[in-house]
C-alpha cells in the first residue's frame, strides 16, 4: 500500500492497525508454550556513563536554523527544543524517576521468547479488580505511574474500598524495559495473546483491560478473542468511526446531517489525517531509516513531541513556563526512557509489523461484543461522539465526556482518569 493509499483510506494514527475480525484474532500468531514461566523481580539501574553521555550529546547538538514561520506549521519549534535542551542538561535528573520505578514491584517474564517487563501492584484491599493497562507510542509505562496509587488505594484518593484494583502495567515488546523481538510477528494480535498469557500466569481468573492508542488496539483485540477471564475493557481512544464517515473523510465531502459532537469529531479527524501523519507514515514504511533518532537525543525528543497537535501545544507551554497537567520532568522522564533503553527504532517497528497486515482503519469499529466503557477527553486525536460509540460497541456499559485532557490522559489528568476507571468498571465487579 502506498502513502497515498494510507492517507485516502485513513488507516494510520497514533497506532496503525488492521481491521481485525474475530476469526483473525483467534487464528493469528500462536503463543508457543515456554518451559520457563518464572516471574523474575526487576530493578532499574542505568549506568552513570550513559547518563553523562546523554547530556554530552544534547550539549553537542548541531542545530538547524529556526523555522521561518511564527507558528508550529513547520513542526516542533526551535525555541521549544532549545528550552528542552537547556533543562535536560542543566536541571533534569533521571535518578528521580528511576527511584520512583524502583519503589514499585517490577518484574519480567518470558513469553514466546521475549522478556516482558511489567509493573504489578496488588491492592491491600479485599476483592480488588485486576486491570491490565497498556500504553501506546510515543508513551510508555511512565504514562500510568500517577494512577497506580489512586487505583490500588482508592480510600486515600477520595474513592471507596470497593473501588480497588490490582494494577498490571506491561511494556509493549520493543518498548521500555521489555525485550526487543528479533523475529517477525510481534504485532497487536500477538501482543494481545501475550497479555492474556501474562494475566493467567499471574493467577487471575477474572480481569479487565484498559488502553489508549496502541493500548486501545491491543485491548480491543483481547476483547475480540473473548477469553472467559476478560470481563470488559475501557478505552480513552475509542475506535468508533462509521464507514460512511471514513468515506467522507477520504473524499473531502462533509456530510450535512452531523450533530454538533459528530461535526467536531469529523473536523478533528480531517485535521489529523491531513496534517498529523508524518511520523506514522515513516515508521509504518521505513522504521529502520530513522537512525538519527537513535543517535541524537534532541532528534528523538523532537520526533516524540511531534505526535499530535494538542499534546505538542501543551508541552510547548510547559517548557515556556506554564503550569499544565504535565511537568518538564514528566516529559523528559518519558523521552529519556526511550533514550536509555535505545528503543527508538525497536518501538517504531511495531508500526511496520502492523502495516504488513493492515486492511482497515485504526478508528474503524471492530465489532467488540463484550462490555466496553468509553471515556472521551476533548483534546484526544478525536473526541468520539456517543452516537458513534453506541453503534460501535453493542455492549456499551459506560460513556462519559470530560472537560479537560488529551491523548496522554492518565498522565495529564490522573485524578479524573482514576475516577473514570472506577465508574467504568463498577457494574462488572
Amino acid at each position: 500500500m502506498t502513502k497515498k493509499n494510507i492517507l485516502s483510506n485513513a488507516v494510520v494514527t497514533g497506532a496503525m492497525l488492521m481491521q481485525v475480525t474475530v476469526s483473525d484474532a483467534q487464528t493469528g500468531a500462536s503463543i508457543i508454550p515456554s518451559s520457563d514461566e518464572t516471574i523474575r523481580p526487576f530493578h532499574v539501574q542505568i549506568p552513570e556513563e550513559k547518563l553523562v553521555d546523554l547530556k554530552r550529546r544534547v550539549s553537542a547538538t548541531m542545530w538547524p536554523e529556526p523555522e521561518n514561520v511564527k507558528d508550529e506549521s513547520q513542526g516542533v519549534q526551535f525555541a521549544t527544543m532549545q528550552a528542552i535542551a537547556k533543562y535536560w542538561v542543566k536541571e533534569y535528573d533521571w535518578r528521580k524517576v528511576e527511584a520512583r520505578l524502583n519503589a514499585l514491584p517490577q518484574f519480567t517474564t518470558t513469553i514466546d521468547g521475549v522478556d516482558i517487563h511489567f509493573i504489578h501492584v496488588r491492592s491491600k484491599l479485599k476483592n480488588a479488580m485486576p486491570v491490565i493497562i497498556t500504553h501506546g507510542w510515543p508513551g510508555s509505562i511512565i504514562e500510568q505511574l500517577k494512577i497506580i496509587g489512586p487505583l490500588t488505594d482508592p480510600t486515600a484518593f477520595g474513592g471507596k474500598a470497593e473501588d480497588a484494583f490490582d494494577v498490571i502495567i506491561p511494556s509493549i515488546p520493543g518498548y521500555g524495559f521489555s525485550g526487543k523481538p528479533t523475529t517477525l510477528g510481534w504485532e497487536p494480535v500477538h501482543i494481545a495473546k501475550a497479555w492474556i498469557v501474562l494475566m493467567k500466569r499471574l493467577g487471575y481468573k477474572k480481569f479487565v483491560a484498559q488502553g489508549g492508542d496502541w493500548g486501545n488496539a491491543i485491548s480491543e483485540i483481547m476483547a475480540l478473542m473473548a477469553p472467559p477471564e476478560l470481563l470488559g475493557i475501557h478505552t480513552n481512544m475509542a475506535a468508533t468511526v462509521p464507514a460512511d464517515i471514513s468515506k467522507a473523510l477520504a473524499s473531502g465531502v462533509v456530510p450535512s446531517d452531523l450533530s454538533a459532537d459528530e461535526k467536531n469529531a469529523y473536523g478533528q479527524l480531517d485535521f489529523f489525517y491531513k496534517k498529523g501523519l508524518g511520523y506514522a507514515n515513516e515508521m509504518g514504511l521505513r522504521p529502520q531509516t530513522l537512525y538519527g533518532i537513535a543517535d541524537s537525543p534532541i532528534g528523538l525528543a523532537a520526533w516524540i513531541l511531534d505526535h499530535d497537535a494538542r499534546s505538542y501545544s501543551l508541552i510547548a507551554r510547559v517548557f515556556n513556563g506554564k503550569s499544565e497537567g504535565l511537568t518538564r520532568d514528566d516529559i523528559l522522564d518519558n523521552i529519556t526512557l526511550y533514550w536509555v533503553t535505545n528503543t527508538a527504532i525497536s518501538s517504531a517497528r511495531l508500526y511496520w509489523e502492523t502495516f504488513q497486515i493492515s486492511t482497515g482503519g485504526f478508528f474503524d469499529p471492530r465489532n467488540v461484543a463484550i462490555p466496553v466503557a468509553v471515556s472521551v477527553f476533548p483534546d484526544e486525536i478525536y473526541a468520539a461522539p456517543k452516537s458513534w460509540a453506541m453503534k460501535a460497541y453493542p455492549k456499551l456499559i459506560y460513556f462519559n465526556k470530560l472537560d479537560k485532557g488529551g491523548h496522554f490522559a492518565a498522565w495529564e489528568q490522573p485524578k479524573v482518569f482514576a475516577e473514570e476507571l472506577r465508574a467504568a468498571f463498577k457494574t462488572l465487579r
